[in-house]
């Protein structure tokens, strides 16, 4: 994909730095977790860390209260109660530059004030242990989206990720949209089915997010949303946030990962449909069998292409940024950190899009979902 390659008559960097940039998705906290360091400590594995933090412009950055889903079943909860507590830890120990963030208006300081805001998504519905309770819970914690589902269907509702047995979202999966929507908390419905998705758009009140994920147009993976998918999404007001994940942006990585994952093609037909060797419970295993592939490299040019794709498809106004930063084992070239973040700023003005389009991408328009949904809560 191209669009007319232009001279930005504002600087890029001067449009970086006058930006809210939102980062929708940051697995971070799981890799403290697993080498048992602080955001400030060195880490060759870091593609996010204090310093580069400090260099990528970010405003706001969910980080992820992501668990695996060795835990469905096994303490869910406990885990996810565990990383809140991490994520909340970590920001108060740099409180010069972090801050704890709950509300759209803190994200408005942090960029008054030239710090930044940490704000906390439980990823992975089974986290709640079908108890309303708990996701109430999650909430008064400082939570403040939850994606529906990770690789692994739960007891309500269907992930892209597996075969699924709900067609779905389940009775209950739809109260549990209903209540976050009561809250004021972001139903995220990245790793969901396809059929899960549109049910959630029938079933919410308000804007509802895909905080990383990317157009299955140009890359055929089922995380992935397709154009009817961003289109209804544009309907219903909310933003699709591209992911970074190689596997998620070009097309012959998605394919061969897919292949090695025996992952048979939508409507192929019968075959086994098995994940990534331990689901990243164990994240050595998982590098060297990803590693292993010799999978070709994606491009920086590959992110740049599903911005503008889901832009053209749903509109400027319902696409963002949903990096996955330490939660995938393959960035693209020239992307390898957040740090190389002011590069998208400068690409997306060279291929064309006006200033003001580029500051709804990087952050405005999740910021206008997040004040409505926090409208519609009050």
């Amino acid at each position: 994909m191209t669009t007319l390659e232009t001279d930005s008559k504002a600087p890029a960097d001067a449009v970086h730095r006058r930006a809210i940039i939102i980062d929708g998705h940051c697995d971070t906290p799981y890799r403290l977790h697993r080498h048992g360091l602080h955001l400030d400590d060195p880490d060759p594995e870091a593609q996010l860390d204090l310093s580069i933090l400090r260099e990528s412009g970010i405003t706001a950055s969910f980080f992820a209260a992501y668990v695996p889903p060795h835990y469905a079943g096994r303490g869910a909860a406990r885990f996810a109660y565990h990383l809140i507590d991490l994520i909340r830890s970590e920001t108060a120990r740099h409180p010069g530059l972090l801050r704890f963030c709950s509300d759209s208006k803190g994200i408005r300081e942090a960029k008054r004030d030239g710090g930044h805001a940490i704000m906390i998504g439980v990823e992975g519905g089974h986290a709640i242990e079908d108890s309303l309770d708990i996701l109430r819970d999650f909430y008064a914690k400082g939570v403040r989206y939850m994606t529906l589902t990770h690789v692994n269907t739960n007891n309500w509702c269907d992930s892209s990720g597996d075969g699924g047995t709900h067609g779905g979202l389940t009775d209950f999966g739809r109260e549990v949209v209903r209540t976050m929507n009561d809250l004021g908390m972001v139903v995220d419905i990245s790793h969901v089915s396809d059929n899960a998705f549109f049910q959630t758009i029938e079933t919410t009140r308000t804007p509802i997010v895909a905080t990383h994920s990317s157009c299955r147009a140009i890359c055929r993976h089922p995380r992935n949303m397709t154009d009817e998918m961003l289109r209804a999404l544009a309907k219903n007001g909310g933003v699709c946030m591209i992911n970074f994940f190689s596997a998620f942006i070009n097309d012959d990585v998605a394919q061969a990962i897919m292949k090695a994952q025996k992952r048979p093609q939508k409507d192929d037909g019968d075959g086994p449909n098995e994940e990534i060797p331990n689901d990243r419970t164990d994240w050595a295993s998982y590098l060297e069998w990803f590693r292993a592939l010799g999978l070709p490299n994606a491009k920086f040019e590959d992110v740049i292409d599903h911005i503008i794709h889901a832009a053209m498809v749903a509109g400027v106004d319902h696409v963002g940024i949903g990096s996955d930063f330490d939660g995938v084992p393959a960035l693209p070239e020239g992307l390898h950190t957040a740090a190389t973040m002011p590069a998208i700023t400068e690409r997306l003005l060279a291929r064309g899009m006006p200033e003001e389009d580029v500051l709804k991408v990087l952050g405005g328009n999740f910021l206008r979902v997040f004040e409505a949904v926090e409208r519609a809560a009050r």
